[in-house]
């Protein structure tokens, strides 16, 4: 009977493991595939019997995609670096500190991620637009930073709770100020949290689109998701290179959360201390 149940776990795990993965799998056939097997009665087969390389090769050399890849990388992980500096020295004062209006300010940085992004996309474009920032890297990791920013300090408080107060007063004993406490005993110990955070940060700043299609109209200061969303053919849409272009953005981040799937898994389950 166990036995059963385990065959049962594990055939069940590859069909949810296949459905999850099916997106990425057919647009990774559909970049390989000519643009005869695109459309017509082949459109729908999953292989093809011609692979070919043509989609990668016109991504790179028809567009400037290194451009788009470029300032995806820039502005997310600038953003990743500012939003995680931030959120871990506010976490630190809402989870340790004793102040008063402490819940107040955690409801207010809430309610600041509850607002959907079209309703906050007018006033972000007109404040930029006046602050000459349009069209630049910071003119995105601004708005970047607002959506991610809330996120992070929740995220972030939770793991600095779990840290025993016991570590913090050691330290108060032998002499250590409050931000040496912070920078020797607290930070080491919240490293899973931290990283988990910037993970999300990363994949969130990396795939944005609104924001990015509104603030930088540019083609030099464009992103990959808009820049793939203006993929156009003289008389029909490129489906075949938008799938590689796909693929090769998508790949990166794949690497680094396999690379790195024990630190979030530690991070999102342990918290910031081993039992």
């Amino acid at each position: 009977m166990q036995k059963k149940a385990s065959l049962l776990f594990y055939v069940f795990l590859v069909v949810f493991v296949f459905i999850v993965m099916f997106p990425f799998i057919w647009m990774l056939i559909s970049s390989l595939k000519p643009a005869t097997e695109l459309f017509g009665k082949n459109a729908f087969t999953p292989y093809t019997t011609h692979p070919t390389f043509k989609n990668y090769i016109s991504v790179f050399v028809n567009y400037p995609f290194l451009r788009y890849l470029w300032n995806s990388t820039v502005v997310a992980t600038t953003t990743t670096v500012y939003t995680v500096l931030v959120a871990s020295f506010a976490a630190y004062a809402v989870a340790r500190l004793h102040f008063k209006g402490k819940t107040f300010i955690l409801g207010i940085v809430l309610s600041v991620s509850m607002f959907p992004q079209i309703a906050t996309i007018s006033p972000i474009y007109i404040f930029l637009k006046n602050m000459g920032l349009t069209n630049s890297y910071l003119g995105l990791i601004i708005p970047y930073t607002t959506i991610t920013l809330p996120l992070s300090i929740w995220i972030l408080v939770t793991f600095y709770r779990k840290i025993p107060m016991d570590l913090e007063e050691a330290a108060k004993i032998d002499g250590a100020s409050l931000m040496q406490t912070y920078w020797k005993v607290i930070l080491p110990l919240a490293v899973p949290g931290i990283f988990t955070t910037a993970i999300l940060v990363f994949i969130a700043a990396w795939n944005e689109f609104l924001f990015a299609l509104t603030i930088n109209t540019d083609d030099k200061y464009k992103t990959v998701p808009v820049g793939i969303a203006m993929f156009q053919g003289q008389y029909t849409i490129p489906w075949g290179e938008i799938a590689a272009a796909t693929v090769v953005v998508t790949i990166p981040l794949v690497i680094m959360v396999l690379t790195f799937q024990r630190r979030i898994v530690s991070g999102l389950t342990s918290g910031s201390v081993k039992e």
